[in-house]
């Protein structure tokens, strides 16, 4: 079930769902990352969440703040610590830009 907010977001512009789940060839450092050649950008960030959760990386003290393990700084511009709300920014920047 999605949020009402989040259903509104994709009737009024598809095109947006469709940057979400349509599938796209990584490059290297996100494809050793993820293990996957091709993944939806929805995809690749739930694949990231699960590896923070995994390994235990949100700061016990603050849980928006993420501590970067070498594999994760990897993908992640090299910071050491990220807020939860720049990862979606921050992967997204792995993405390739949709011709207009």
């Amino acid at each position: 079930m999605l949020p009402q907010r989040m259903k509104k977001a994709i009737t009024d512009n598809p095109k947006k769902l469709a940057n979400l789940i349509d599938l796209v060839n990584l490059p290297s450092t996100l494809r050793e990352f993820v293990g996957q050649s091709q993944i939806s950008r929805l995809g690749c960030f739930m694949s990231v969440w699960s590896y923070i959760k995994t390994n235990n990386l949100q700061d016990p003290n603050n849980k928006n703040v993420v501590n970067c393990d070498e594999k994760l700084k990897s993908i992640l511009l090299g910071k050491p610590q990220v807020e939860l709300a720049e990862l979606p920014a921050l992967i997204k920047m792995h993405f390739p830009k949709e011709p207009k």
